[in-house]
């Protein structure tokens, strides 16, 4: 290197330093993944996992923590000589998955594999059994295999990175050339950044409404089938995504004029729109479509991914051009606003990111037991440092130091670039691993107990199942049958909980009814004991009967 002029060897350092910068992004994204890459989780399901049933079920119940759709021919309980018993096509009513079921297959222990998706477009896969009469050998299913790829896994993860490198490239050109460029300087080099920011949104866009073929059916990176495409553009995520790309169109006609030259206020107003329209795609797209207050988290989110847009696209025009090109007097005019910009981006970052946090996490527990909490808190103390670095270029500009002597600010600028483009590696990490608050209700389900029994009556016999039978809230589902083993309508249900060893008097418990035999209810019991459960089933005008079952509550 000795050899080199100063320029080469700068060259060379910065090419070296983004050549490092890569490869530590690149191990983030391929680093191993968690098992689970779903963002809903089987809450509980009829019959409950390992459970024996005295009787063989007309239909099998999956409930979810979100709403849930069809991934086709993935849905399938094995009976226990191994032949398929789910008949007809599932029924989908938002969380709630019903599977007809033969009730041929005989006693022995039965298998339920099962794959669908979920509200934020991520797959959830698993399989149980449950068992009639007694436990016997368990099934195999000799379906296709659907689990996730991880060159899939991986694929979508490089194309999200990719989209977020894209738009803060596409952003960054477009605000400083509109507000803060300087006449006399050249425009060709922000507007090919632009433009290249632009091209890179794009590709990401289509490359993930592909992806998402195979990620949803569990096919490697090339089992894209028309099929399958159609489901996927045909639900909430892939409307986003046709949405921006649609937007991106039409933006790119009020983009061309502007990397020329300065254009008017209203082309201005409409390109924020557009843009603005473009950026909520995103939220849609993903985890806040489905946390529990949706609203607020899709514009928080689009809050965020804007404000970080801003912040390091700003960033990258004044270390590529502004701050290499500019004199002293243009750079005293503009780094002033610039850090003002700066300062509100960040602020509306943290923000955002507070909430997003609260939202997302939940509990405190959750974010240190948690792959998504971790990651999570790596991000916050990736951001700490780019605020530290940041801070310093603000006192720069304020002591009227960074106009006179740009180098120091520009070497502040590449740490902030370098500590954010790891930032945007984790956040591409973090929009495939399940959220904390649904991690957490997951281990939470898998701790928890469940009770189940069949009571028999003169006019019907009534299986009960209870889950996690314990102190608090529960989720109580019953099931009618005749006395010859066939569903039992019922025109109306009456069912009631008392604890009369602590003086608890009968409680109503309002019941959802899902099909004519079968209803769901949600109590909250306050103790501990013994509790005593009636259940009144009408099944006609005027025959009804009474059973009682009583439930051990931890």
């Amino acid at each position: 290197m000795t050899g080199m002029s100063a320029a080469q060897r700068r060259f060379f350092a910065r090419l070296t330093a983004a050549a490092g910068l890569l490869v530590t992004v690149v191990a983030l994204l391929l680093a191993p993944a968690g098992p689970a890459s779903a963002h809903a989780v089987l809450s509980s399901s009829s019959p409950a996992a390992s459970a024996v049933v005295p009787n063989a079920p007309t239909e099998v119940v999956l409930t979810f923590s979100e709403p849930v759709r069809k991934v086709p021919d993935k849905i399938r309980v094995i009976a226990p000589d191994g032949s398929r018993v789910d008949r007809g096509e599932p029924t989908f009513a938002d969380s709630v998955v019903n599977i007809p079921v033969d009730t041929s297959g005989g006693n022995g222990t039965y298998l339920v594999t099962y794959r669908v998706v979920s509200a934020d477009s991520h797959p959830v896969s698993g399989a149980f059994t449950y068992s009639v009469g007694a436990p016997s050998e368990p099934p195999v299913d000799t379906g296709n295999d659907s689990r996730a790829d991880p060159v899939v896994s991986t694929a979508i993860k490089v194309a999200k990175f990719t989209g977020y490198a894209g738009l803060l490239l596409l952003v960054g050109p477009a605000l400083v050339l509109a507000l803060l460029w300087p006449r006399r300087l050249s425009r060709r080099g922000p507007a090919r950044l632009a433009w290249t920011g632009l091209g890179l949104v794009a590709l990401a866009t289509i490359a993930v409404t592909l992806l998402q073929v195979p990620y949803t059916n569990g096919g490697g990176p090339f089992d894209i089938t028309g099929v399958g495409l159609s489901l996927v553009l045909g639900s909430a995520f892939g409307a986003a995504h046709l949405v921006r790309l649609g937007l991106l169109a039409a933006a790119a006609f009020l983009l061309r004029p502007l990397l020329a030259g300065p254009v008017g206020r209203t082309d201005l107003v409409i390109l924020g729109v557009l843009g603005g329209g473009a950026l909520v795609t995103w939220p849609l797209a993903g985890h806040p479509a489905a946390s529990p207050a949706p609203a607020v988290s899709v514009v928080v989110d689009a809050v965020h991914l804007g404000s970080m847009a801003v912040w390091l696209g700003g960033l990258v025009m004044l270390a590529v051009f502004l701050l290499p090109r500019a004199d002293e007097r243009e750079l005293g005019a503009i780094l002033p606003i610039w850090s003002r910009w700066a300062a509100l981006a960040v602020s509306a970052l943290l923000l955002a990111g507070i909430v997003q946090a609260l939202i997302e996490v939940a509990t405190p527990a959750a974010l240190v037991n948690t792959g998504y909490g971790r990651l999570v808190l790596a991000k916050t103390g990736l951001f700490v440092a780019v605020i530290a670095v940041a801070a310093y270029s603000r006192y720069l500009v304020r002591k009227r130091i960074a106009a006179s002597r740009p180098a120091p600010v520009r070497r502040a600028i590449w740490a902030e670039l370098a500590i954010t483009a790891i930032v945007l590696g984790v956040s591409a990490t973090l929009v495939q691993t399940t959220p904390a608050r649904t991690a957490a209700a997951d281990v939470a389900a898998q701790d928890s107990g469940y009770f189940t029994t069949t009571v028999n009556s003169s006019l019907y016999s009534m299986q009960i199942e209870m889950a996690p039978a314990e102190r608090g809230n529960n989720s109580v589902h019953f099931y009618a049958y005749t006395l010859d083993n066939r569903p039992q309508p019922v025109v109306e249900w009456k069912v009631t909980v008392a604890l009369p060893s602590a003086g608890i008097e009968p409680i109503d418990v309002p019941l959802l009814p899902l099909t004519d035999n079968h209803a769901t209810g949600e109590i909250s019991l306050p103790a501990a004991g013994e509790w005593e459960l009636r259940v009144t089933a009408r099944t006609t005008e005027i025959d009804q009967a009474t059973v009682t079952a009583t439930v051990p509550i931890r």
